[in-house]
């Protein structure tokens, strides 16, 4: 496309407060989120932004490596190149480097960006078309004693949110006590997800199963390591709850191996731990063919990767309801210019041009590290 070569690729490290004494789950306790942005611009002097937002113990490269990787083989590998083709700007990251799914997100995120504010049309529109004008999202409960978790779980109920996920793996005994403390707190009309964040043995992930079998569970997510899909698809024929992969999936090779093991129900993918808009979509489509239902989103999104995981779960009937992208409720602050309000448990459809956020350059400063 005339003018979209990339003539600058600029890299900025931000460290954003999060709300309260953080969030716990079965890897760490968070209180800030350290996330990568990218600015490119082009010869035309339009502008991209992609944003990735990294989760110790659960993302395969640290912030700090994302970084290194876009500042020094990255930027070099796709400047000159034209944005409007994300195709090849995806192949030359791939010559120049191996693995780092999140760090070409971030670049190929803001290719989709820039070609969406040129034109004048939301990303959504290049992705094809939204298909849901509404999108709710699912409200999150951490490792808490019952009585807290209950009293959570009321207090988003009463906001509007209508699915919620409850972090588990503080042993399985402790766990069940949570969700029927949640469960009996909202009522049948709430939808409970228990996440195990790859945290338990087989034999306990299935123990677990069973103690929740009674409270009517939307899912339990990757209950079991990772790599054992032998063990989740255990799991999975032992139980009576959908059981949904997480950690097990990276790329489309993952993806088709968890398909071909029987061990999941439905999947969990993110833009940003999928390698970007274009992959994550076509593992979209792979899932829902194998008549799997997907769950959009990564909880401690900034700004922009919240945007546009919003935007791409808009174009899918096979996205459940309640997406996770719910970052803008666990940070303090943002680094775009308009946080978006997700207090009430759902929002209409943003709309562009791309992805139609614009950074506040005071915050961007002002929360910037060097790494």
């Amino acid at each position: 496309m005339e003018g979209l070569r990339i003539r600058r690729v600029e890299v900025f490290g931000v460290a954003v407060p999060l709300v309260g004494p953080g969030f716990r789950n079965a890897y760490i306790t968070k209180k800030v989120q350290k996330s990568a942005l990218v600015r490119l611009v082009a010869e035309n002097g339009s502008v991209g932004l992609g944003n990735i937002d990294p989760s110790p113990g659960y993302s395969v490269e640290t912030i700090e490596q994302s970084l290194h990787a876009l500042r020094e083989r990255l930027s070099a590998a796709v400047q000159g190149m034209d944005a409007a083709n994300p195709h090849r700007v995806v192949r030359a990251m791939d010559a120049a480097l191996t693995g780092h799914l999140d760090a070409k997100a971030a670049v190929e995120m803001a290719c989709v960006d820039m070609v969406g504010r040129h034109l004048g049309v939301a990303v959504h529109e290049l992705l094809g078309g939204a298909l849901t004008q509404r999108l709710s999202f699912n409200a999150w409960i951490g490792i808490v004693p019952p009585n807290e978790a209950a009293a959570e779980a009321r207090k988003w109920f009463d906001r509007g949110f209508r699915s919620a996920k409850i972090k588990v793996g503080g042993g399985i005994v402790a766990d069940r006590d949570r969700v029927r403390a949640v469960r009996e707190a909202v009522g049948p009309e709430m939808a409970l997800r228990a996440d195990a964040n790859a945290g338990y043995s087989v034999d306990d992930a299935i123990a677990l199963g069973r103690l929740l079998e009674p409270l009517q569970m939307q899912l339990l997510e990757q209950p079991v390591a990772e790599h054992d899909l032998v063990g989740m698809a255990r799991v999975r024929q032992s139980i009576g709850i959908p059981v949904m992969a997480d950690e097990s999936i990276t790329d489309h090779a993952s993806l088709i191996a968890v398909i071909k093991a029987g061990c999941a129900d439905l999947v969990k993918l993110k833009v940003m731990k999928q390698g970007g808009f274009l992959s994550c979509r076509r593992m979209l489509e792979t899932a829902s063919a194998a008549g799997m239902k997907v769950v959009i989103g990564h909880g401690f999104g900034l700004g922009v990767n919240t945007v546009a995981e919003i935007m791409l779960a808009s174009t899918s009937d096979s996205v459940l309801p309640g997406l996770e992208c719910v970052g803008p409720l666990k940070t303090a602050d943002d680094i775009v210019t308009t946080k978006l309000d997700l207090s009430q448990g759902s929002i209409d459809l943003p709309g562009g041009p791309g992805l139609g956020v614009a950074l506040d350059e005071a915050k961007v400063e002002a929360y910037r590290f060097d790494a």
